[in-house]
């Protein structure tokens, strides 16, 4: 019984902290409406843990355990792909940089020299 009020509690405090992080610019729309439907899944879960065995009996799992654990799976696997792609392309975008900021400093130090010659 104490484990549904603490599921709430955590969730509740879950929601508001990733509304402070949208309202921060440091979390986009998307990914706030993603986590607060989870966190909203996880009160529903909480108040009426017999539901996750209709929902489990309906996609023909045995326990409703079994389910949550099988769509955690998913969604880490989910996220996981998700950070994958963010980390390529960021690699992707410092090593562009990085060559333009080689070509630039080329070039400066292009200009400095045909400076100094004709001093």
């Amino acid at each position: 019984m104490i484990y549904q009020y603490f599921g709430v509690f955590i969730s509740l405090i879950a929601i508001i902290l990733g509304i402070l992080r949208f309202k921060e610019n440091k979390m986009t729309l998307g990914m706030l409406s993603f986590w607060i439907f989870i966190w909203i899944a996880v009160i529903l879960v909480s108040i009426y843990p017999n539901s996750t065995n209709i929902l489990a009996s309906m996609t023909g799992i045995q326990r409703g355990l079994d389910l949550i654990i099988i769509l955690g799976l998913f969604g880490s696997y989910y996220l996981i792909f998700k950070i994958y792609t963010m980390i390529e392309s960021m690699e992707q975008e410092i090593t562009k940089l990085v060559s333009e900021i080689a070509l630039l400093m080329e070039e400066i130090e292009e200009k400095k020299d045909i400076e100094t010659k004709s001093k």
